[in-house]
């Protein structure tokens, strides 16, 4: 007789799913030592994260997305891009080392940007480029200058928007001529990116750029404006500036400069104020849009948590939480031009006096189908392919509010809506005087080294020129290392790569001489620089 074993009533392990949904695999880079590494994208609670290994140190994962909804739906915007007439670098190593532009971008540049300099009259504790009162910047020169616009022009043919950056570009001594230099060549407008600190205080200033802006060849502002209250303005800028910006308000207004408000927003320092600076730039006369920006994690900035920062959906549910009497959140639209999840736009028409019971806001989402025509995957019909053109050019990152170009769109797109009042507007009218009527409202969110997607940044279209006659993505100049190579190019003084200030970093990071965090252990490898740009 044969024994028989006790059968185990065992039940086999339960296999368990996980907590979130696999998107996609990326290329990223490790925000210590910036070199190339693999990343994921995933959905987990609604919210979409990056998550990526080095091999030295560690896994690192942000959020790049607070609403996973959004920015699935976001993807169907996505233009084919525009080749540029000519590439400034070749394909060695890949994305992001062979910045730019390469052959294996995927977009023009719809905004160049030069940087004039890197001192600024401000030391701000939020600052991307890393600029203040250092001895050791650079300013670049008018043959630099000339050189930087003439590649623009070369890639672009007739580049749509050039702007002045810096640093602080209005103590350069040389930016009018600068600006002078930008008009003369085929360049459709012209944007000064200033904190107004001399365009409050210097009334023959404002007026040189008052009569530099014309019909054919406008000039507009790009003021930085973070909020109205005291403590926000001390805690992104470190000294209370509202008087200054009120003042270079006022100045604009008075020498005919259209201003763009442009808010850094931190969470826990100013989100609260989102509809707020929307009423202010809505009431003042030289206002025309307001940009909102997440904090970009690169250069100088206070600390943060890379799994609870900021997102575009953030601001864009904020906007419509705080002013729910105007806004909804369906009212923004993504930008075709760059990589959808960047950037979103929404265009008012407005109609009697701010503040007053009369005043009255209606954003075009709800006056025409922007999906109809901005939908380039799933819609493949368009009813009206001139519309679809207008609308590109104001759905876009080279779009500026007051300037011919996108006044002539929106009269396009208005006139060919059948509708005689909406929501106390008076259409026909408010056409007629158009540049009093229409109002812009822009979320860019920035990648840093913590965020940075080689899949987004291939679709950017805002680029850094540099004096040596490079264009590269923005983002990719913040992140990978190269503005760190052209500061020391042009200062001849080393300078080692930024970390981003995440709290689960600071044990591992010193502060730098510019106010900003660099690894502890040594300075950060440009790890994706190619060999011959070194």
């Amino acid at each position: 007789m044969t024994d028989v074993m006790p059968t185990q009533n065992t039940a086999p392990a339960a296999r368990v799913d996980r907590d979130e949904v696999f998107l996609e695999v990326t290329r990223s880079i490790c925000p210590i030592c910036k070199v190339t590494i693999d990343a994921e994208v995933n959905i987990r609670n609604d919210k979409v994260y990056l998550r990526k290994r080095c091999r030295e140190h560690g896994q690192f994962e942000a959020l790049v997305y607070g609403d996973a909804q959004m920015y699935l739906d976001s993807m169907r915007f996505n233009k084919p891009g525009t080749i540029p007439l000519t590439f400034q670098t070749e394909v060695v190593e890949g994305c992001p080392s062979d910045c730019g532009l390469c052959p294996d971008h995927k977009q023009h540049a719809c905004l160049g940007m030069i940087e004039v300099n890197t001192g600024c009259n401000l030391d701000c504790p939020i600052c991307f480029a890393d600029s203040g009162h250092q001895s050791d910047g650079y300013s670049i020169t008018i043959e630099q200058c000339e050189r930087m616009l003439d590649v623009f022009v070369a890639a672009e043919g007739e580049p749509e928007v050039v702007m002045f950056s810096g640093g602080e570009p209005t103590i350069h001594k040389e930016i009018l001529t600068f600006i002078d230099l930008a008009q003369v060549r085929p360049i459709k407008v012209v944007t000064l990116n200033t904190n107004g600190i001399r365009l409050a205080a210097d009334r023959r200033f404002a007026r040189a750029l008052g009569e530099r802006n014309s019909p054919g060849r406008p000039l507009s502002i790009y003021l930085q404006f973070d909020g109205l209250e005291e403590a926000t303005s001390r805690a992104i800028r470190g000294r209370d500036l509202r008087e200054i910006k009120r003042k270079a308000l006022d100045h604009c207004a008075e020498f005919g400069l259209s201003v763009t408000l442009v808010a850094a927003v931190e969470r826990g320092v100013n989100e609260h104020e989102l509809g707020a600076i929307i009423r202010y730039g809505l009431a003042h006369p030289a206002v025309r849009s307001v940009a909102f920006q997440p904090v970009t994690h690169a250069g100088r900035h206070t600390p943060f948590d890379p799994l609870t920062r900021l997102t575009n959906p953030d601001i864009i549910h904020g906007i419509a939480a705080q002013l729910p009497e105007w806004f909804r959140s369906s009212d923004f639209f993504p930008v075709p031009c760059c990589f959808p999840t960047c950037r979103s736009i929404t265009y008012l028409l407005t109609d009697g006096t701010p503040g007053t019971e009369d005043f009255a806001v209606l954003p075009i989402p709800r006056l025409i189908d922007i999906e109809d025509y901005l939908d380039y995957v799933s819609n493949r019909v368009v009813p009206d392919l001139a519309i679809r053109e207008a609308l590109e050019k104001l759905w876009s990152a080279s779009a500026n509010v007051g300037t011919a170009t996108t006044d002539d769109r929106l009269v396009m797109i208005t006139e060919a809506l059948d509708c005689a009042d909406s929501c106390g507007i008076d259409l026909p009218e408010a056409i007629k005087a158009l540049t009093d009527h229409v109002f812009a409202i822009i979320v860019q969110d920035f990648q840093d080294p913590y965020t940075l997607n080689t899949k987004q940044l291939r679709k950017c279209c805002v680029e850094e020129i540099t004096p040596d006659g490079r264009m590269i993505p923005f983002c990719a100049y913040n992140s990978v290392g190269y503005r760190e190579q052209v500061r020391a190019q042009m200062s001849g003084v080393p300078v080692a790569a930024v970390v981003p200030n995440a709290i689960e970093l600071d044990p591992l990071l010193t502060i730098s001489p510019y106010g900003s965090r660099i690894a502890a252990t040594g300075p950060a490898r440009p790890g994706h620089l190619a060999p011959g740009q070194r």
